[in-house]
This record gives structure tokens, C-alpha cells and sequence, in this order.
């Protein structure tokens, strides 16, 4: 049992969660032929393993970072539970391969490419290159499920139109407010690794400000599909899912405490449930 706990720490599977949902919204949110189930079942392994090899780089290169806070200390590359060595990144890198490649073999190079693409952006762009330079990172590193929502469209359809388009606008607006929230509660746990995010620049208030802003923002691109088709079903989700959030940022901004930050960040887990449930609801049984 401790074994398992740690390979799901060490590959970040809640994280490849998300992910994978990301992915099979893109999928069901494509007009055309539907995937069999073991297409579907082959995408979502794909994903999850190309998560899981940026997961797993991610907390290769912070080892250091990771020992400086109390939320990431017992990772298993800190604690000495698996030991930091060249070996994690032969076996990172077949990992990410073998996920490539299967999804080009299954699907398309269109696939493929953007599931590579998710997965460089959040080991390369995110953790390697911006996390400890800018307040930016993780604005660009939210492309990460961004490409996951087109992984599952190219699965369906290589050529996009704009309803996986704009599944993957609202993705990339939500995470920023996501991971904002949880840096305003450790924001003192990030100042002390050195880590530039939000909270720690700008400040609690102001990041609470620019929260408010991408939520709202998000949460109205997420309500853009019901002009490209999508019914009632959808729409009531995505509304009830942002209000729900929207309101939580309220508080947030009111309120600028850790308490609150954690509630807006669950707030946000809330909203993106809700809003692919009713999306895969919208797709399989509405009218």
C-alpha cells in the first residue's frame, strides 16, 4: 500500500486525472464517427501515461524546491523513498514515447502530437523553464490541459472546429485560478523555496483580484458552446458550476485567507466536474 501511495504521488495521477477528462471532453465534444471503447480506453491510457511522465519529471527537477516546503517534503525523490538518479529519466522519457507512439499507431499524428505537446509543456515550458523566473508560469503552463482537449478531439477529428477549440480556451483559462488559489493558502511555503508564484509578487489581495478575473472570464468562454450546438443540459452545468465558482472568488477576494483560498480551490475541482459531467450528459443523451 505504501508502494502504491508513493507511484501515485511520484506521477501526479490526481493531476493525470484532470487530465484525462480533459481529454475525453475534447473527444465527445467532436462532431463525428464515435471512438469504439477500446479507442476510448486507449486514448485515456495514452494520456494518463503522458501525465504521469511530466508528473514524474516535474518532481525530478524540483527535488530541491520540494524539500524547502511542507506540502511537497515527503515526496518519495526527497524522502529517499525512490532515488533521484539518471535512471527516472530513461525511464520518463520510454514512458512518454510509448505513449506517443501508441496514440499515433491508434488514432493520427494530430493525436500524438498534442498529447507530446502537453506533456513537454508542463515538464519543459512550466517546470524547467518558467516555474522559477516568472509569475507567468502558470498561465502558460494551463496549455498543458489544453492540449490534452485537443489530443481527444484529433482522436475524433484532426481537423478542429470550434467546439474542441473553445473546450480548450476555458481549460486554459481555469487553471491559473486553480493553482492561484492553492498559492495564496502555501503562499509562505513558495516564498521560502523562492518559487515566483502570484501571491508572492503581487500579493494576496491582488492575486485574489486576478483570480476573480480569469474565473470570470473562464466561465464565460465555457458558456460559448450553446452557440455551436450544445443544449440545455450543458448550459445549466456550466452555469450552476460558475456561479458556484465566480462566488467562491468573491469570497476570496473579500476575504483574502487561506481558508478561503483553499475553498476557491476546491471551489474550481467543483466547477470542472460539473461542467464535464453535464458535458458528457449534453453529448450522450440530450435530444
Amino acid at each position: 500500500m505504501i508502494m502504491i501511495k508513493q507511484y501515485i504521488n511520484l506521477f501526479k495521477l490526481r493531476i493525470g486525472v484532470v487530465i484525462t477528462l480533459a481529454a475525453l471532453g475534447g473527444m465527445a465534444i467532436t462532431p463525428g464517427q464515435a471512438l469504439t471503447g477500446w479507442q476510448v480506453l486507449v486514448l485515456s491510457l495514452t494520456v494518463m501515461m503522458a501525465s504521469a511522465a511530466a508528473g514524474a519529471f516535474n518532481q525530478y527537477f524540483e527535488r530541491d524546491i520540494d524539500a524547502k516546503m511542507a506540502r511537497t517534503r515527503n515526496r518519495p525523490f526527497v524522502s529517499g523513498f525512490f532515488q533521484h538518479g539518471p535512471k527516472w529519466l530513461v525511464i520518463i522519457g520510454l514512458m512518454l514515447a510509448v505513449a506517443v507512439t501508441s496514440a499515433a499507431f491508434a488514432f493520427n499524428a494530430m493525436t500524438a502530437l498534442n498529447i507530446f505537446l502537453g506533456a513537454f509543456t508542463y515538464a519543459i515550458v512550466y517546470t524547467a523553464w518558467l516555474k522559477r523566473r516568472t509569475w507567468l508560469n502558470i498561465v502558460f503552463g494551463g496549455l498543458a490541459g489544453s492540449f490534452a482537449v485537443l489530443a481527444g478531439a484529433a482522436a475524433v477529428d484532426p481537423s478542429f472546429g470550434p467546439l474542441p477549440g473553445l473546450l480548450a480556451l476555458v481549460l486554459f483559462l481555469w487553471t491559473p485560478p486553480h493553482f492561484w488559489s492553492l498559492a495564496i493558502a502555501i503562499r509562505d511555503q513558495y516564498a521560502a523555496a523562492g518559487v515566483p508564484m502570484l501571491p508572492v509578487v503581487k500579493g494576496d489581495k491582488k492575486a485574489a483580484r486576478i483570480i476573480l478575473g480569469h474565473t470570470i472570464l473562464m466561465v464565460s468562454v465555457s458558456l460559448l458552446p450553446g452557440f455551436y450546438g450544445l443544449g440545455w443540459i450543458y448550459l445549466s452545468g456550466a452555469l450552476l458550476g460558475g456561479v458556484y465558482f465566480i462566488t467562491k472568488s468573491v469570497r476570496l477576494l473579500n476575504n483574502p485567507t487561506k481558508q478561503a483560498a483553499m475553498a476557491n480551490f476546491f471551489a474550481s475541482l467543483i466547477q470542472f466536474g460539473v461542467l464535464m459531467i453535464a458535458l458528457m450528459l449534453e453529448v450522450n443523451f440530450a435530444a
